[in-house]
C-alpha cells in the first residue's frame, strides 16, 4: 500500500511540473504569438486595393504601434517570470525553467489568460481600474471593518481569508486595515504575477503595459487601444510591519480543511469557479469559527458549465441561498442587482457589467 501511495505522490508531482511548464511557456510565447495575429493582419492589409490602403494609411501606422506595444508587454512579462523557479517555498522549480525558447504549441486559452491577465493589473493595480476596484471591494471592506472595527478589537487577532485572491489586491487592502490576512490562489496565471507585484515591486507606477491591444473592436479611436496603463498604483510594500499577511497556493477545497480556523472568509467573484458549488459552501461552513462571519461579492458566472471536458452543475442563486441556510448560516445582508463591472475597458464602445449579489452571513451552531 505505501508503495501505491509513493508512485501516486510521484505521479501528481509530475503533472505539477508539466502544468508548470506548460503556464510558463504560454507566458514566453506570448511575444511570438501576439505578433503572428498581428502579421495574419498586416499580410491581409497588403493584399488590399491600393485606393484602400491609400485611405488607411494611419491604419497601417496604428498597426506598427500595436508591434511596439506587444514589446513593451512583453518585457514586463519577462520580469514576471524571471524568478518563478523559486517562487514556491515546498517546491524548486530550477530545472523547470532551464529552457528558455518558446514551444510554439501553446493551447489558445492559455494565451487568452495571458492576455486577459494585462487588464487584470488594471482591475487590481492600476489607477484605471479604481472605478471596478470601488464597486467591488469597497462594500467588502466597508462591512469587514464594521463588524471588526478597530475601536473595538485588534485587528491583528482577527483572521480573515481571501480564496480566489487574484493579483492579492483585495487582500492586501484588508492587511492594510490592520487585520491578519491570507489570500488564496490556484491559478498559476495569477501566481505569477501577483509575485511579482507583492514581492518585487517596491514603489508606485513602475511600470507600463498596453492591455487593451489585444482586444481589435469597439475602440473610438487607436490611440484608446494602445493607450498605456501603469502599475501599481500604490506600493505593495506598504502595509505595516506588524501585520501578518501572505499568500497560499493551492486548491480551496484541499488547502483548507482544518476546522473553526478563520474569523472571516471574503469571496468576491469566487464562488462560481466551483465544478460544485455545495463543496464551496460546505467548506465554508468548516472553516470558519463558530460565529465567525463570510463576505460574499459576485455574479454567478459558472466557470465550468460550457467545457466539454468538465463537470459542472449551475444552481441559480435561489438554490444557492437554499443550500447557505441549509448549513446554519444566517444571512445579516443581502443585495441583489449590484452593477460590477470587470477587466472592461472604460473607453470602449462596448461595456459589460454584472449585477451581482452582495451577502453577509454569520455562522451559527444548532
Amino acid at each position: 500500500m505505501a508503495e501505491v501511495v509513493c508512485r501516486d505522490l510521484v505521479e501528481e508531482e509530475n503533472e505539477d511540473r508539466k502544468h508548470f511548464k506548460r503556464i510558463l511557456n504560454a507566458f514566453r510565447c506570448y511575444r511570438i504569438n501576439s505578433l503572428q495575429r498581428l502579421y495574419k493582419t498586416s499580410v491581409y492589409f497588403e493584399t488590399l486595393p491600393v485606393a484602400h490602403q491609400y485611405v488607411l494609411k494611419s491604419y497601417k501606422q496604428h498597426l506598427d504601434k500595436i508591434r511596439k506595444c506587444i514589446d513593451q508587454n512583453n518585457e514586463v512579462i519577462k520580469l514576471i517570470i524571471n524568478d518563478v523557479a523559486h517562487m514556491f517555498e515546498n517546491t524548486d522549480h530550477t530545472a523547470d525553467v532551464q529552457k528558455t525558447s518558446c514551444d510554439a504549441n501553446v493551447k489558445f486559452s492559455d494565451m487568452d489568460k495571458v492576455q486577459s491577465l494585462l487588464r487584470q493589473f488594471v482591475r487590481e493595480w492600476s489607477i484605471e481600474g479604481e472605478q471596478e476596484r470601488k464597486a467591488c471591494f469597497k462594500p467588502i471592506l466597508d462591512e469587514l471593518t464594521y463588524i471588526f472595527p478597530e475601536d473595538q478589537c485588534n485587528p491583528q487577532e482577527i483572521q480573515v481569508l481571501v480564496p480566489g485572491a487574484g493579483l492579492g489586491r483585495l487582500a492586501y487592502e484588508i492587511a492594510r486595515h490592520g487585520y491578519t490576512c491570507q489570500g488564496n490562489e490556484f491559478s498559476l496565471f495569477m501566481l505569477f504575477a501577483s509575485n511579482y507585484i507583492l514581492n518585487k515591486c517596491k514603489g508606485i507606477n513602475l511600470h507600463c503595459i498596453h492591455p487593451w491591444i489585444h482586444q481589435s473592436c469597439n475602440h473610438f479611436s487607436s490611440n484608446d487601444q494602445t493607450r498605456p496603463a501603469y502599475f501599481p498604483d500604490v506600493n505593495p510594500s506598504d502595509i505595516p510591519s506588524q501585520v501578518d499577511f501572505s499568500m497560499a497556493a493551492g486548491d480551496f477545497l484541499q488547502v483548507y480543511t482544518e476546522p473553526g480556523t478563520w474569523d472571516c472568509i471574503v469571496t468576491c467573484f469566487f464562488l462560481d469557479t466551483a465544478n460544485n458549488i455545495v463543496s464551496y459552501i460546505e467548506t465554508i461552513y468548516h472553516i470558519l469559527r463558530r460565529g465567525g462571519y463570510w463576505i460574499n461579492l459576485g455574479p454567478l458566472l459558472y466557470h465550468y458549465a460550457d467545457l466539454p471536458d468538465e463537470n459542472s452543475i449551475e444552481p441559480s442563486y435561489e438554490d444557492v441561498k437554499k443550500v447557505i441556510l441549509s448549513y446554519n448560516f444566517d444571512i445579516l445582508k443581502e443585495q441583489t442587482g449590484l452593477k460590477t463591472p470587470y477587466t472592461q475597458n472604460p473607453r470602449s464602445m462596448m461595456f459589460h457589467e454584472y449585477r451581482s449579489v452582495f451577502f453577509v452571513c454569520k455562522k451559527i451552531e444548532s
